[in-house]
């Protein structure tokens, strides 16, 4: 007895030190992520620099430590975009920025459609303000150059690179290694849903026709836009890009600079010459002042001039949709009670929902839509769409009003799925585990020990059929389009924004300052209006797990081992689901 209670109190003191210290640790980092981020006034003559140094990010990290290694005791600051956005439009007029200096060398992370807004911001702000915009590197990948292409001038390193060479998705297939493991995979899909391709990895060795058709879709669809834009920036045609891409032939600073990818070949010291010319002031050390795009959007900030007026929500739904209540993805009850408060809040006028999901829980995505539906009822709800409103995604954002999106979107992929690991095999012949069960009834003992009866493999596909019926209904319903057309366009394909325009699947292309301007014409609110984003973060213990769990990922994402990382997470999220899955698995990179 003596022993247990010592050793329960022993137990108790290593608990509760534990967290003290995680206390103390959070404190100190907190003043250090303060310290970062702390602000200093503008200076006349500042030029507006955005070198992707900062996580640019669809919605409000929930972490409050998002971005902090621990390790090194530094913090990579995280920019909204809709901060990103409002320091961009606020730069147009504030006289102490002379320009933007676009520098994309830094190690944030920043999606594809987020770079086709701050592009569009960019190019606005030039037009608008008529003040310079001038780009720099040492060596652009495809993203920071895409982005430079707003640009008055594109300025490349005289021994740098100009990495061209198109777009193209991979794809790693399991089914191999769960065969040496034993390990069994059992999927359900409608038959109808033959482009739900979530599931394949863990069923075939490649990619199947239809997946192989839908891809190589979505592939010329967005480097379409993106050769497009470049295209018409650089006074090129599509076709002199798309050869410069086959050919690898504007890789070599001197090539990029014949071919008219860029508009000299200098060192950064002589960028200094330009802005003189620009108009630009330097200080009395010669040295040109820079404000980096975070620090001006913390000091810009919202617009306080109408806080008091009728109010534009923007909410965000960011990440898996999942059951239940939580803060690190899009749990459906948690969003579901945070769309409620906005209906019931009458000096909210308009939503605009920021969706940027793959999908995830079938139940949850519609615990959500239930919510948007009574929302539409009462006040006007329109949808932004970010790097994918897909499967999920597009379940909930369905009801809307109206949904923008951007051309290099991820949408549609309206379609249903289950699966089910089978590992009782595995158990036994790699491990020498068995396992044996008394019950009441027939499937008392289903769990992955095991493979599915006739009975219960009916009631999979069954469950899978009813899904999918609802949620082409819905779409239906939601869009005013026949059912017909409905299931002609589903069948779990994914589309990109340009294509889903042509199709109905949403209303216009555009961004999120996009959106809020059809919320605020669908509301009536002239010019008296204040933007309200809709934050929440995790408070006391949560918060301080959140940060020591994100730390143990954040360890092995700058090892090595970052890339296998990556795809063992998305194996062990596909295994884990439960239920119906409306999910969908891409996510485009043109790095």
């Amino acid at each position: 007895m003596n022993f247990s209670k010592t050793f329960l109190a022993g137990l108790l003191a290593f608990i509760v030190g534990n967290i003290l210290i995680a206390v103390l640790w959070s404190l100190f980092v907190m003043g250090i992520v303060g310290a970062l981020s702390a602000t200093t006034g503008i200076d006349d003559n500042s030029i507006l620099r955005i070198d992707l140094s900062e996580n640019i990010v669809e919605a409000p990290p929930a972490d409050p430590f998002a971005g902090v290694d621990f390790r090194t005791m530094t913090a990579t600051p995280h920019v909204t975009l809709f901060e990103a956005l409002r320091a961009i439009d606020a730069a147009k007029s504030d006289p102490r920025i002379k320009g933007i200096y676009i520098r994309p060398n830094g190690q944030g992370t920043v999606s594809m459609a987020v770079l086709e807004e701050l592009r569009a911001a960019i190019l606005d702000f030039k037009q608008e303000s008529g003040k310079f915009v001038l780009a720099y590197n040492e060596a652009y990948g495809q993203g920071g150059y895409y982005l430079a292409t707003a640009a008055d001038g594109v300025y490349l390193q005289p021994e740098g690179l100009l990495d061209w060479h198109g777009m193209a998705v991979n794809t790693l297939f399991f089914k191999g290694l769960l065969d040496k493991l034993d390990l069994k995979v059992e999927v359900f899909r409608p038959t109808a849903c033959k482009y739900k391709s979530a599931v394949e990895p863990y069923i075939l060795t490649k990619l199947s026709d239809a997946n192989r058709e839908q891809l190589g879709q979505l592939v010329h669809s967005m480097w379409s836009v993106i050769a497009g834009d470049v295209a018409e920036s650089r006074g090129l045609t599509i076709e002199m890009l798309d050869e410069y891409a086959d050919e690898l032939s504007a890789i070599q600073p001197e090539d990029a600079l014949a071919k008219g990818m860029v508009d000299g070949l200098k060192y950064e010291d002589e960028m200094n010459d330009l802005f003189a010319e620009a108009g630009v002031e330097a200080d009395g050390d010669g040295q040109y002042r820079f404000v980096s795009l975070g620090r001006y959007a913390a000091q810009v900030g919202p617009d306080m001039r109408h806080m008091g007026a009728d109010r534009v929500a923007v909410l965000y739904a960011d990440g898996q949709i999942v059951d239940g209540e939580g803060y690190d993805a899009v749990y459906g009850n948690t969003l579901a009670e945070k769309i409620r408060q906005l209906r019931l809040d009458d000096g909210v006028k308009a939503v605009v929902v920021r969706v940027n999901s793959p999908g995830g829980s079938a139940l949850a995505s519609d615990v959500i839509w239930r919510e948007m539906e009574l929302l539409k009822a009462e006040k006007p709800v329109i949808v932004s769409m970010g790097a994918y409103a897909a499967s999920g995604g597009y379940y909930i954002s369905a009801p809307a009003d109206a949904i923008v999106a951007d051309r290099l979107t991820l949408t549609g992929s309206i379609g249903v799925f289950g699966m089910l690991l089978d590992a009782g095999d595995a158990m036994e012949r790699k491990l020498g585990v068995t396992v044996d069960a008394v019950k009441s009834n027939r499937s008392a003992d289903l769990s992955i020990f095991r493979g599915l009866t006739p009975t219960e493999r009916a009631m999979m596909l069954k469950s899978v059929d009813r899904v999918y019926e609802t949620f082409t209904n819905l779409v239906a319903e939601g869009r005013n389009l026949p059912v017909e057309k409905v299931l002609d366009i589903a069948g779990g394909r994914v589309w990109s924004g340009v294509d889903a325009l042509e199709i109905g699947l949403i209303d216009s292309y555009g961004g999120l300052k996009s959106a809020i301007a059809v919320a605020v014409d669908k509301a009536g609110l002239g010019e008296e209006y204040f933007i309200e984003e809709v934050r929440e973060a995790p408070q006391g213990l949560a918060a301080i797990l959140a940060a020591l769990n994100a730390q143990v990922e954040a360890h092995v994402e700058h090892t090595e081992l970052f890339d296998l990382y990556d795809e063992y997470r998305h194996v062990r999220n596909a295994l884990s689901q439960q239920g119906v899955l409306t999910y969908c698995p891409y996510v485009f990179s043109f790095e």
